[in-house]
């Protein structure tokens, strides 16, 4: 009878022990799951190049808006196939002062980033942006897409006849090119050094000349 009763404890043990493996198994992620949640973790976040004239500034602006994950200063935009900040201000390179800007599209479209670039910027200085002139120091968008391109010809058609001043938006639509990430002094730089930082943007009026040219703008 023991022997008998042992047998049958030991059946349902077993028999417990094969159906706790199965669900264990069936609830656990296989590792082609891992490997899927890791992939669309990644496709939500799309990067967008933008040149604003001063990066620390165009950097600084970009990271207030929810949605943006970083914003990375750095060069894009030229010919030559190295870029550092030397070459880029000093030389005819080709390459603009730009950010490359992370983000979620769940929270930010790239329409939005778009729009908010715009009000940000002097879309009216052929020569540059606020108090930095040159060829680095423009203002540019750089599309990676037909669909982003279609997106930026919409939003400045839009904006030719729904801004408040007179002036010709100049700002170059080009496809983007690869991107060269700045030297680290220049990263974070409005964090690292907010008082020399605060100090250059109040000395190249920028907020004051974006304020005069878009007032209340919306955004």
């Amino acid at each position: 009878m023991n022997r008998t009763l042992h047998k049958l404890k030991h059946g349902i043990a077993t028999a417990f022990l094969s159906i706790s493996l199965s669900a264990t198994m069936a609830a656990s992620p296989s590792y082609a799951d891992i490997e899927a949640s890791d992939s669309n973790a990644s496709n939500q976040v799309k990067t967008a190049i933008f040149a604003g004239g001063c990066f620390w500034c165009i950097e600084a602006d970009f990271e207030k808006l929810e949605g943006v994950i970083e914003a990375v200063s750095g060069y894009s935009g030229g010919e030559a196939d190295t870029a550092t900040y030397k070459q880029v201000s000093h030389t005819e390179t080709g390459h603009f002062e730009v950010v490359e800007v992370s983000y979620n599209p769940e929270l930010v479209s790239y329409a939005e980033l778009v729009e908010y670039f715009w009000i940000h910027i002097d879309p009216t200085d052929p020569h540059g942006q606020f108090c930095d002139k040159g060829s680095s120091y423009k203002s540019a968008i750089f599309y990676a897409s037909d669909e982003e391109k279609t997106v930026l010809e919409a939003s400045l058609s839009s904006l030719e006849k729904s801004k408040p001043f007179a002036a010709p938006i100049v700002t170059t639509l080009a496809p983007a090119k690869p991107f060269y990430k700045a030297e680290k002094y220049h990263q974070d730089y409005y964090k690292k050094n907010p008082i020399r930082y605060k100090y250059y943007r109040n000395g190249c009026r920028r907020d004051q000349r974006v304020k005069q040219l878009w007032g209340d703008f919306p955004n």
